[in-house]
């Protein structure tokens, strides 16, 4: 037998009742979401900075990070609406390595998923508990949504997901902001695409449920650069890059028209330290062209407490320092938090 049973984890209904948010905390969702929302659909001409580790891994270190976060955040209220990054799920291309914290609570431990489901909400609650921010994650797996679908207020679809039919149409039925990031190959039409089929509405099954969905209009796209077939990192931050996209979007009968630019990962080459460049960049673009002010609605920045990344069991462990994709430290982050609301 290929594959093996080893025990059946807990559902989202249990965790939920089990790990219930306060009313205080459903309130301040319900104000977050609405923010947040506002700025997709323009409403709002606040700026959206999405920020936080490549993978939250260490539960002290994240919250600590985002105790500073909330800080900064209050003070720059007028101009911006920070959303933390809490990535609770990491892709990994091959199948080897951490992957995240629903995998392995303990990073260098053996994985144990029902820990780790506990673990994960446990975080995020947390996180919205301590600061009043409320988080953004990856949805690495469709059928996890539902275990922090009261939670969270931002979902971001990565660039190896966002051509899969089950993504997709879980994105469709849900009632947050959810970008959609280009695939590692670049191409923009199966990234607009899969908005289309975020925005529609589908009948399909959702874990041992036959579901209808009612479409989700605040779906939009992420740039996050791409990889060619030599496996060399292609920005697609650049003015030309995002006009391409804008004429892309006028193609469509897509509502609320929206982008954000992933100023790590492809756009860097994962060389953390040009995200403060290529956030400038993307702000000054914005300067340049009203339509594309209009469409680029935030940007989205790796950082934890300490610059750059380290290996798993490498012995000495650096307090919040990333151990998947290398980060901005903190010092880093805030003048660059700073920097953005003085340009916005």
């Amino acid at each position: 037998m290929a594959m093996h049973y080893k025990k059946e984890i807990i559902s989202p209904e249990v965790l939920q009742e089990l790990y219930p948010l306060t009313p205080e905390q459903k309130k301040q969702k319900q104000i977050r979401d609405q923010q947040i929302k506002e700025i997709i659909t323009g409403e709002s001409d606040k700026f959206l900075v999405i920020v936080g580790p490549c993978s939250a891994d260490n539960e002290d270190a994240v919250l600590e990070y985002n105790h500073r976060l909330a800080k900064v955040a209050d003070k720059v209220s007028d101009k911006l609406i920070i959303i933390p990054r809490v990535y609770t799920n990491k892709p990994r291309t091959t199948g080897e390595g951490y992957k995240g914290i629903v995998h392995q609570p303990d990073p260098e431990g053996k994985p144990d998923l029902l820990h780790g489901l506990i673990a994960m909400r446990k975080m995020h609650m947390r996180v919205v508990e301590e600061t009043d921010l409320t988080s953004a994650d990856e949805m690495l797996y469709p059928s996890n949504w539902s275990y922090l679908s009261d939670i969270l207020s931002y979902v971001a679809v990565g660039a190896r997901s966002v051509e899969n039919q089950e993504h997709r149409l879980t994105v469709s039925g849900i009632d947050i902001p959810a970008g959609m990031k280009n695939p590692t190959s670049g191409d923009l039409s199966v990234m607009i695409n899969s908005v289309i089929a975020a925005q529609g509405s589908h009948s399909f099954i959702y874990r041992t449920w036959e579901v209808k969905t009612s479409g989700n209009p605040l779906a939009h796209t992420i740039l996050r650069g791409a990889t060619n077939k030599h496996g060399n990192s292609v920005p697609n931050y650049h003015y030309e890059d995002i006009q391409l996209l804008l004429e892309k979007y006028n193609e469509t009968h897509l509502v609320n028209p929206a982008t954000i630019i992933d100023a790590n990962h492809s756009n860097s080459g994962k060389k953390y330290e040009q995200q403060i460049r290529i956030v400038k960049d993307v702000l000054h673009t914005r300067r340049c062209n009203k339509d594309i002010e209009s469409l680029v609605k935030g940007v989205m920045i790796e950082s934890y407490l300490e610059p750059g990344n380290q290996k798993i069991g490498c012995g000495n462990h650096v307090y919040g320092k990333s151990i998947t994709d290398p980060c901005l430290g903190w010092d880093q982050t805030e003048r660059l938090i700073y920097d953005i609301a003085e340009e916005c």
